[in-house]
């Protein structure tokens, strides 16, 4: 009952009671965390228990949905970029990354991201830190990342459509949601 009502997440029948569980013994961890479920599981409350839960809740919790943003947008989203670096680049603009430094970034869909991305991807959770776009300057992050997707990840990496090296980074933890219906 107290956990549910700190995270915001109800339910009395096994499956549930067995996600509980993990998100407490996942959340004291800074361990990158993948979920898995059907859309409508709700993979965000999860993600978002686990923020609450954890050493970092007092930093920001920044949700990205990276299957929503087109492609000639999502590395500016995530990565933020400098002045000029493209057409309509007004102005310097702070990334995703950046602005969770501290606290957990989600990224929601995470098997829809292209693989130039994927790349990048992986780079930032190597070196913990960031360039922006048209940027050569490397700052440093401190995120928690925890992903999320409706598909497997694993029959992705198999088609070769995902990365291997980035599941396996995104794939330290891991919670699966089981569909409504089965609760």
């Amino acid at each position: 009952r107290a956990m549910a009502e700190r995270t915001g997440l109800f339910g009395e029948s096994d499956p549930i009671r067995e996600v509980l569980v993990k998100v407490d013994q996942i959340a004291p961890v800074s361990s990158s965390v993948l979920i898995e479920g059907e859309s409508g599981t709700g993979k965000e409350l999860v993600a978002r228990a686990i923020h609450h839960l954890s050493p970092r809740r007092n930093k920001p919790f920044i949700a990205v949905n990276v299957g929503a943003l087109p492609d000639s947008l999502l590395e500016s989203e995530l990565f933020g970029h400098e002045k000029g670096s493209f057409t309509g680049a007004a102005e310097r603009r702070i990334g995703r990354f950046e602005l969770a430094d501290g606290g957990t970034i989600f990224l929601d869909e995470i098997g829809d991201v292209p693989h130039t991305t994927q790349v990048k991807l992986l780079r930032v959770l190597e070196e913990r830190s960031v360039t922006r776009v048209g940027g050569t300057q490397s700052i440093p992050v401190d995120v928690r990342v925890v992903t999320a997707t409706n598909r497997s990840l694993k029959e992705s990496v198999e088609r070769g459509t995902f990365r291997s090296d980035l599941y396996y980074r995104l794939n330290v933890l891991s919670i699966y949601l089981p569909p409504l219906r089965e609760r």
